[in-house]
């Protein structure tokens, strides 16, 4: 029997918590780990308190045929990655790495070359998250430094 190694043992993990979501477009999960221990998780879904999509049937953005990767601020949902770091403190996510897997909510396909939003990369940046480990398939995932974010500004505001 194989052993999972640790990349993979969070990414399976952050692919759990995204079963939690309430998104009827994109299902992601999160997990923040720092030295070896998971520090917080989150997944995407309406605010607390508030009905979810899931609830409702129906998706804005669907409804308006919006591009991946565009008018976040028309969606209802708050974004794993910012749930993962509403429940962590600061103190816990410097030099830390987040592991990401989204999947599509109709299909259950894993999400190719998902990245966060511009507006998740600002707040990785000043929570001090060192790593990101995203998932591409079911074998395969990718590492982005923070800091070549910061490197290139324009992935920063622009996502490119």
């Amino acid at each position: 029997m194989k052993r999972v190694d640790k990349r993979n043992y969070y990414l399976n993990i952050a692919e759990a918590v995204l079963e939690r979501s309430t998104c009827l477009r994109r299902k992601y999960g999160a997990v923040i780990v720092n030295n070896d221990e998971i520090i917080s998780t989150g997944y995407n879904g309406s605010p607390r308190g508030a009905v979810n999509c899931n609830e409702k049937g129906t998706c804005i953005r669907e409804e308006l045929k919006v591009p991946r990767g565009t008018k976040y601020e028309l969606c209802a949902g708050v974004h794993a990655e910012q749930n993962a770091l509403l429940s962590a403190s600061r103190r816990e996510t410097i030099g830390a790495s987040l592991y990401l897997v989204g999947k599509d909510s109709s299909d259950g396909t894993y999400i190719s070359n998902a990245e966060p939003c511009s507006l998740c990369k600002k707040l990785i940046i000043n929570s001090g998250i060192e790593s990101i480990y995203i998932r591409d398939n079911g074998e395969e995932y990718r590492v982005i430094r923070v800091q070549e974010w910061l490197d290139n500004e324009d992935t920063i505001l622009f996502g490119y």
